[in-house]
This record gives C-alpha cells, sequence and structure tokens, in this order.
C-alpha cells in the first residue's frame, strides 16, 4: 500500500477489540516510533494491525524526525552507546542497499570535516568539541590528519576556501554517512501502514485503563476533533522525543519517578547552491564542524538532491511547546544562520546571490543529563499504585528517548532493540548502561 506525502495526516484506520492478548501502542510517530514499528512487524512475532502509532502533533515529523541533519556514524560514541551506534549504521546500510535508500531518502557516504577559521587562535574551541566530549571520535583526526586550505580543492566543492584556514577530516573510509530524515521517517511510515500498522494523527493520549484484573488494557485517545477513542493497549512504548517525559507524567501521574529527558532547541536552514548539484553526488556527501566568530559553531551538511543544511545554534532554555506544530522560529536566529551559510558557502566569501534559501527550521532534541538516551523497560512498581503490566511479550511499559543530536544515526538500531525487549528477546546490542 503507498501512501502519497499529502495523505499522511489523514491515515485513520478502525480498531479491532477482538485480540488484547497482545495489542501494542507506540506513542510518538517520529523515527524512533517509526523504526520499533518496523522491526516489530519484521520479528514475526507480532501482528501488524496489532501495532498503533499514536502522534500528538497536527504535522508528522514536525520536530527533530523531520529537521535535523541526518547525519549518521559508526564509531563516533562513547562505550554506552558504541555497540547501539555501530548495530543502528549497519541497519541503515542494509536498508538502503534493499530498497534503494539514495533514491527515496538520499542516503549516501559522506566524510566528516572540522573546520576552524584562520582568524581564531589555536586554541580556540573547536567545531567538533561536542563530538569529542566522552566519545571515541577524538583519535580521528591524528589518523586522517591536518591541511590548510590553500586555494586548492581540499574540502568539498560547496565549502568557501579561506587562505589560513584549518581543516581536520575526523572520518575514515566507510565510517560516516548522510539521510534526509523528513525523507527515511516517509518511507517508513509507508511501509508500517503497508503492512497493517495503524496510525492515529492527530490524537493524544489521555488515560491508561486496566481489565477486570487489575491489568494495563487498554488506552484512551483524544483525537484533534474532540472524539474519544479506546485501544486495547498491553504494551506500551513511550517514544516521543523531547516530549516524553511530560507523555509518561500524564499517563501515571503517581508514579514515583519522572523520566529525566529534557529538550535542546535547535534552528536550521536549508539552502542550494550551484556547487553542491547532482553531478557533485557521485563523490559523496559532506559534514563540516566549524568555528567562527560569531559566538557559535555551525554545522553544514550536503545532501543529496542539492540541499545544503546549515544548523548549530542551539537554545537550551527555549520552552518545550504543547506540540512540535506550535513550536515558532525566531527570525534573529535563522537571519544569523543565513550570514553564516553566505559566508561558508557564497561563490566567493561575499557574493551572496547564488544561494537559494529553500526551509527554515527549529525542532527540539531529547538529552538526558547522562549525554546517552534512555532504552528502558520501566517497572510496575515504578508506575504508580494500582497500574500493573503482564510480564513482556504480552505487556509492559518502555521508553526509547533522549538520543540527543544522534537520534537519526542511532534510529534504526534502537528500533530493532526496543522491538526485541517488547518480545522478551535478547537485544542485538548491548544496551545495559541505557536503562533508567
Amino acid at each position: 500500500m503507498a501512501v502519497d506525502s499529502n495523505d499522511l495526516t489523514r491515515i485513520f484506520s478502525t480498531v479491532s477489540h477482538s485480540d488484547e492478548t497482545r495489542s501494542t501502542v507506540i506513542l510518538g510517530a517520529g523515527i524512533i516510533g517509526l523504526s520499533t514499528a518496523y522491526y516489530l512487524c519484521l520479528d514475526g512475532n507480532t501482528k501488524p494491525d496489532t501495532i498503533h502509532l499514536v502522534e500528538a502533533a497536527d504535522e508528522l515529523f514536525a520536530s527533530a524526525s523531520g529537521r535535523a541533519a541526518g547525519f549518521l556514524a559508526s564509531d563516533w560514541f562513547g562505550p554506552a552507546t558504541a555497540s547501539l551506534g555501530a548495530l543502528s549504521f549497519r541497519l541503515h546500510k542494509e536498508l538502503a542497499d534493499k530498497h534503494d535508500g539514495k533514491e527515496k531518502w538520499g542516503y549516501s557516504r559522506s566524510t566528516g570535516t572540522s573546520l576552524a577559521a584562520g582568524n581564531l587562535p589555536p586554541d580556540a574551541p573547536r567545531g567538533d568539541d561536542w563530538l569529542r566530549t566522552g566519545g571515541s571520535q577524538g583519535s580521528r583526526a591524528e589518523v586522517a590528519g591536518r591541511h590548510d586550505f590553500a586555494g586548492d580543492a581540499v574540502g568539498p566543492a560547496w565549502l568557501t576556501r579561506r587562505r589560513g584556514d584549518r581543516v581536520e577530516i575526523i572520518s575514515e573510509d566507510a565510517t560516516v554517512a548522510q539521510v534526509d530524515p523528513a525523507r527515511l521517517c516517509r518511507w517508513l511510515l509507508q511501509e508500517c501502514v503497508r503492512m497493517g500498522v495503524r496510525l492515529h494523527q492527530p490524537a493524544r493520549a489521555v488515560r491508561v485503563s486496566r481489565d477486570a484484573e487489575g491489568m494495563m488494557s487498554g488506552l484512551r485517545l483524544r483525537h484533534g476533533s474532540g472524539a474519544d477513542l479506546r485501544l486495547p493497549c498491553t504494551r506500551m512504548l513511550i517514544a516521543a522525543g523531547a516530549w516524553s517525559g511530560r507523555v509518561f507524567a500524564e499517563l501515571f501521574p503517581e508514579s514515583s519517578i519522572e523520566l529525566p529527558i529534557s529538550r535542546l532547541a535547535g534552528h536550521s536552514i536549508v539552502v542550494k547552491s550551484p556547487r553542491w548539484s547532482a553531478k557533485h553526488e557521485d563523490q559523496g556527501c559532506h559534514a563540516v564542524f566549524t568555528t567562527q566568530e560569531s559566538g557559535f559553531s555551525p554545522e553544514v551538511f550536503s545532501r543529496i538532491g542539492g540541499e545544503i543544511y546549515v544548523a548549530g545554534l542551539n537554545d537550551p532554555n527555549l520552552e518545550l511547546p504543547e506540540t512540535a506544530t506550535e513550536a515558532k522560529v525566531n527570525p534573529k536566529c535563522v537571519e544569523e544562520l543565513i550570514i553564516v551559510a553566505k559566508r561558508m558557502l557564497g561563490q566567493d566569501g561575499t557574493d551572496v546571490n547564488d544561494l537559494e534559501i529553500m526551509k527554515e527550521g527549529l525542532c527540539f532534541r531529547p538529552t538526558t543529563h547522562k549525554g546517552t538516551p534512555l532504552l528502558a523497560h520501566i517497572p510496575n512498581e515504578d508506575l504508580g499504585p494500582g497500574i500493573e503490566t503482564r510480564a513482556p511479550p504480552e505487556g509492559g511499559v518502555f521508553v526509547a528517548a533522549g538520543h540527543g543530536p544522534w537520534g537519526i544515526s542511532q534510529s534504526l538500531g534502537t528500533g530493532k532493540v526496543m522491538a526485541e525487549m517488547l518480545g522478551g528477546e535478547k537485544t542485538s546490542s548491548d544496551v545495559r548502561r541505557l536503562g533508567l
């Protein structure tokens, strides 16, 4: 069953109540929820038509799942997430190879580069410092080497070159890649719906219901129209990104815990440049992490399809809106990104007439104080008095959120691991350090 992008927000299915022995509700139809639904459909133990995706926002993929960079890495992670990152990177490549990911969601090999402007002191903060903190990527630059721009062809053709700029290649062959996350999410949703998964959107989960034995058996939804619907629900996955803690608190108000998930707001723009087009794509995409005088560290990613994504202007204090579609882009932040784009991508650093501004964006990345995601089964005793669930694979409440800047990169691995966790199976990667 093919799903046209214009019809995605109108997918509603009737709900059968015939089999409540194992019915799965995934709260959040972003890339983590979609990946989990996808791998649940493939595991052979779950009927796809007993899987329900619930999305509260009026627009699909309105936050990080549709407006993040889409940069993928295999080994840029610390010990807690190294196994998950490697698994996910492998799954991204396998999925793209099997389903023509280059054409359908812009999958491409990439090259990671750190660029420090020549007018900054050598000990100035680096554009890739956030990658090195707690990760294994710190030694990569010594392997790949440092280069100074001197008017030659070092770096991608779309990047403005200035004498004295310091450049380090911080990736090895076949260790980083690029996708368009919105296109990948759209494809995953189409596949899930084709296999039988049901999407409820816009709809908000408002209350858990129990059966005669006191076990969680259903979930009350409130659709955007105001109508209520009861879904059978014995297994629940909270994968609502930066909203996950809020969703858990609303459904389990007497719980003894809070999910330690916060948010990091980030603005972005997408531009087109005549120096990045289809004729350059066979050479692969590039990710450039930079240090500039402007006071923040821009991140620039080329994508298949002629787009260049510019971001790095983050705000940890921006309040989380009620839903992703209520986020308001700050024009001043967009203008600052446009200035950076013109400086870094302009024809000679001053010619600003050949860049086309395609999109403006604001997304909220889910973060944790540990800097690692939560992939966990929440014990019954932490749900609050009077709430019980059956043991996996028949029941349980789970959470998958808090990936920070690595949500797209670690998405498929997270989906596979959570499908296994919901099924009571051994997981394909070591996620023991990612519990509550």
